[in-house]
């Protein structure tokens, strides 16, 4: 059995990006409105470490789909 990669149109793509970043923002801001105890800190702190980084993860992939050009028609062959 092999597998074969599963082609997402970019809109639909940029479109779960977006949800998904709104998301990581969304679990930022109730991070900060929780009140934690000391003995909790060590643990939200990393938790926050690991929300910050699938945040800047995504802003990566939105960024490096919306710099990387697109081809609209394949490169006229000369003979």
């Amino acid at each position: 059995m092999c597998s074969v990669p599963i082609q997402v149109p970019p809109a639909e793509r940029a479109r779960w990006l977006a949800e998904l970043a709104q998301a990581l923002e969304d679990a930022q801001r109730l991070f900060h409105q929780l009140d934690l105890r000391s003995m909790a800190r060590a643990n939200a702190s990393e938790l926050y470490m690991r929300i910050e980084a699938a945040r800047l993860e995504v802003q990566s992939l939105q960024l490096s789909r919306s710099l990387r050009p697109r081809a609209q028609f394949p490169p006229k062959r000369t003979n």
